[in-house]
């Protein structure tokens, strides 16, 4: 896959990613398969908006759907997720080595500063 069509996918998985029904959806079909009627059980949305939901999710690889006779259930393809992880995998890493660097050059400035230490006053009375 070249890297238009790499940037492409990473965008539809994190298109579909960020509406929580479709994450919600997500989450039931890793305890295991289910026909839309099982998918739109918690939501209060008619059948064809959770089967909007279910090509957006298709579109993006994160599920496939089966036909088993009059039933078409939905499965997660999990390693669709494989190219976000990398990405935020990446990105994870530059932050952390940039606050690495950031708490390697506040060490340095503390203890370049030169201590200061307060003098008790002699107060009689």
């Amino acid at each position: 896959m070249n890297a238009a069509a790499q940037e492409e996918s990473l965008n539809l998985v994190f298109a579909a990613l960020a509406d929580p029904t479709r994450r919600a959806m997500l989450a039931r079909l890793a305890e295991g398969e289910a026909t839309v009627n099982e998918l739109a059980e918690p939501f209060d949305m008619s059948l064809p908006a959770v089967s909007k939901h279910l090509k957006v999710l298709e579109g993006a690889g994160l599920i496939v759907r089966g036909r088993e006779g009059q039933r078409r259930p939905a499965r997660l393809e999990p390693q669709a997720l494989d190219a976000a992880a990398q990405w935020i995998e990446h990105y994870r890493r530059l932050w952390e080595e940039s606050f690495d660097r950031l708490d390697v050059y506040l060490r340095k400035i503390q203890a370049e500063q030169p201590r200061k230490t307060k003098k008790k006053r002699n107060t009689r009375r």
